[in-house]
């Protein structure tokens, strides 16, 4: 079974920031019940499906496919729920690993979110400076948890 296995953090400050910019995802959901979520996502003008199951710690089942972005355009314009999830994502490389930067904008706006993938749950990670507290057990920063409750809505003690 395909399976990912990635950790998450809030990110501190914008150290890690470098030249050039990053890549505009536009995705938004089909499904979002806790068991299992359906995305679609639109990144340029290529579009994927993804299928994923309940997280175990920091791994889940994970299905992602290609399908033409005038469909993946298509669904999220008429099919996913509201709102939608707009990022812009940079990649960094550090200590051997990539780290994939999440900015969001919209109703997440402010918040900024680094994902480290990984071969097995085990593995030891040197944290970089810029990565602040670990949210990876924490379902109110998963994207699809973003549609039903944005960032801009949270208490400040809550963030």
């Amino acid at each position: 079974m395909p399976q990912e296995i990635e950790r998450k953090f809030l990110v501190r400050d914008d150290s890690w920031r470098v030249p050039g910019s990053g890549t505009l995802y536009r995705q938004g959901y089909l499904s979002t019940v806790p068991e299992r979520s359906v995305r679609v996502r639109l990144i340029r003008d290529r579009g994927y499906l993804t299928v994923k199951g309940a997280s175990s710690g920091a791994a889940r089942a994970e299905y992602e496919y290609e399908i033409p972005g005038e469909e993946a355009r298509e669904m999220l314009d008429n099919l996913c729920e509201r709102p939608l999830i707009e990022k812009t994502r940079y990649c960094v490389e550090y200590q051997g690993l990539t780290w994939e930067i999440d900015e969001f904008a919209g109703g997440n706006a402010g918040l900024v979110i680094a994902e480290v993938e990984l071969d097995e749950e085990g593995q030891a990670v040197t944290l970089p400076d810029w990565v602040d507290r670990e949210v990876t057990g924490d379902r109110r920063y998963y994207n699809a948890s973003l549609i039903a409750k944005p960032y801009s809505e949270w208490s400040q003690e809550s963030k």
